[in-house]
């Protein structure tokens, strides 16, 4: 981020903490199962509880106000410096260092056994202006040994460091700094390997604002992550800003994109997180902030490289945001008096704890609103898919339950959901109600009807002389990607032009976006003959709304009688990265092995030769 820097404002109320019966605040392992918890637990141990931290950021002067660092040193389990580590603080003039400010924190840290993220040793931004003016040939070694001398200092003392902060601008492109002018973007993987050399132990991090949703930033820093994890060099995770703004929506497949980067074998974290509006507060948009917060929570739950959420500090006091930005504030879980606001009830709900009650406190007895525009997304002849548009609450939706009839056939956290198991060529009545922490439940949506389709495929087979052979190359149907393995195989007598033959492999786009990227990860034959194209089918099938069709150039040769392709592993994700429901996919099916499939189908000269169209 910017800064921390704040101004001292007016002093606050001391928060009364019960004493609490679990113990140990540091990292637990991602993926273990949640751990009971006593009544009234704080953030951090309710996290913990779900394998994650919950920590806060602060700084120096902070550490003055005793009112501030009860709650600090009792709520938290990990501690980031806002300013007290940065380069302007730690060498001011080359080669003179001074780690008081960083050290001052880390003592308070470690006597409240509080791990330290480390904030940030390559930044653009508060960077004495000797380093701006060092000759391009100088930059590097000054950076190295900035890195060397700070991440040496703290070895064994930080979990975590923002190695470079910040690196791109908002449209995607890299952010012109001294360090980027010397040596390009390279100067990200010299930073990484360096803190790495000074302490082997740390997490190291790139850290940036404005990639917590899909978007040209985010995908710029995951194909930077992706190069650099394909180089080998010592990445561990990235860190998500979050600085949000209720006047802003809410960034769009937050879940999704952090799944992506996780998918690269990286850690995550929310590392920065407020959510400002614009003043005076009022119920109502707090009420907007505590959804946010709760947001956020959900889904770093729901990934499981998600380590942990950092605030921006955690009491409006403190808060950054009305120094920087005019006519905002009120964007922590803590108001200026040191009482806990909406959004910490929502975030203690959404980690398990009792939170939950509504604004000016009291007890939540306040339904959330029907869910409304329920329409069948999809059908198959063995399932319905269903999607509506999202309840509001006074407090925070929690989820939704799904209703066959009378019947509740399950729930779900998301605004879709798909009923299986189901009769061919049979009608069915849905409804959805939605429901929040404190156990009230909505009226139930309008209902709608959807018809299952009739068994079996819809068309007839060809009867070529080639064929195609598939495997499921993913095992979770309810992720971002298709990944289907592919294989044509010449079952005739006499050679086959490859740049005669289409494949079409048939899936339903569901909820999320309508567009989508298709993307050859491997090929025998080799990605650069092979075509691929997403198609909407002009009318919708059961299992079926689009295809991904892929042909091959004149560099793919031809095919020998008896002979095969080899193995094509194609990938298909929407471009906002949503999730699939491939369960009910005309084309998919569950075989790890290459067997041959009826249900993907394969032309030549654009006469269906093999399989059968739905």
């Amino acid at each position: 981020m910017r800064s921390l820097l704040h101004p001292m404002r007016g002093g606050g109320l001391a928060v009364a903490l019960a004493t609490l019966a679990t113990a140990g605040l540091g990292l637990l392992a991602v993926g273990t199962a949640p751990a009971a918890v006593a009544q009234g637990a704080t953030l951090d141990q309710l996290a913990q509880a779900q394998g994650r931290y919950f920590g806060s950021a602060t700084d120096n002067s902070e550490l003055n106000d005793s009112s501030y660092t009860a709650v600090l040193g009792s709520e938290f389990g990990s501690i980031t410096p806002g300013n007290s580590m940065k380069w302007d603080t730690t060498e001011p003039s080359q080669g003179q260092f001074n780690f008081s400010g960083g050290d001052a924190i880390v003592s308070f840290a470690q006597a409240h056994n509080q791990q330290v993220r480390g904030h940030n040793l390559v930044w653009h931004s508060q960077l004495p202006s000797w380093v701006s003016n060092l000759p391009a040939g100088q930059v590097q070694a000054a950076m190295e040994n900035h890195i060397t001398k700070e991440a040496s200092h703290y070895k064994g003392k930080v979990y975590a460091w923002d190695v470079v902060n910040e690196p791109f601008n908002d449209d995607g492109t890299y952010r012109t700094d001294a360090f980027y002018n010397a040596m390009g973007k390279d100067y990200i993987a010299d930073a990484l390997r360096t803190a790495h050399a000074a302490d082997p132990g740390a997490k190291l991090y790139i850290n940036d604002y404005n990639i917590d949703g899909s978007g040209a930033k985010a995908d710029a820093m995951y194909q930077l992550a992706s190069d650099l994890k394909k180089q080998g060099v010592p990445l561990d995770g990235i860190g998500f800003q979050g600085h949000l703004a209720i006047q802003y929506s809410f960034p769009s497949n937050m879940q999704q994109n952090l799944q992506r980067f996780a998918d690269l074998g990286l850690d995550v974290a929310f590392t920065e997180l407020d959510v400002r509006m614009e003043m005076p507060a009022d119920s109502t948009k707090l009420a907007t902030q505590a959804d946010y917060y709760r947001q956020v929570t959900n889904a770093c739950l729901a990934v499981s490289r998600c380590v942990g959420i950092t605030v921006w500090d955690f009491d409006d006091k403190y808060s950054w945001v009305p120094s920087t930005f005019q006519g905002q504030g009120a964007a922590c879980l803590y108001d200026e008096n040191l009482q806990q606001k909406p959004a910490y009830a929502a975030v203690q709900t959404a980690l398990g704890g009792s939170g939950g009650n509504p604004p000016g406190g009291g007890t939540d007895t306040t339904a959330p609103s029907a869910p409304t525009g329920l329409t069948v997304s999809g059908t198959t002849s063995s399932s319905v898919s269903l999607k509506w548009t999202a309840s509001t609450d006074n407090v925070g939706v929690t989820g939704y339950d799904v209703y066959r009839g009378s019947t509740k056939v399950g729930s779900t956290t998301s605004t879709s959901y798909t009923d299986s198991g189901l009769s061919a060529s049979t009608s069915y009545s849905y409804t959805v109600k939605a429901k929040d922490a404190a156990g009230n439940v909505s009226a139930a949506s309008s209902a709608v009807t959807a018809t299952t389709a009739a068994s079996g495929g819809g068309g007839t087979p060809g009867t070529g002389a080639v064929k195609v052979q598939y495997k499921n190359n993913d095992s979770a149907p309810g992720d971002n990607q298709i990944k289907p393995g592919l294989k044509v195989v010449n079952t005739g007598s006499s050679a086959v032009d490859l740049s005669k033959v289409t494949i079409r492999y048939y899936f339903t786009g569901d909820s999320g976006a309508s567009t989508f990227s298709a993307w050859c990860d491997y090929a025998a034959v080799g990605c650069s003959n092979v075509t691929q194209k997403v198609v909407a089918l002009s009318s919708p099938k059961a299992g079926a709304d689009h295809y991904v069709e892929i042909g091959f150039t004149s560099g793919a040769g031809s095919l020998a009688a008896g002979a095969s392709t080899g193995d094509i592993q194609s990938r298909i994700n929407k471009t906002d990265w949503s999730n699939f429901n491939e369960s009910d996919d005309y084309s998919y099916a569950t075989n790890t092995a290459y067997a041959d499939a009826s249900r993907v189908t394969v032309y030549v000269s654009g006469t269906l030769a093999g399989g059968i169209e739905p």
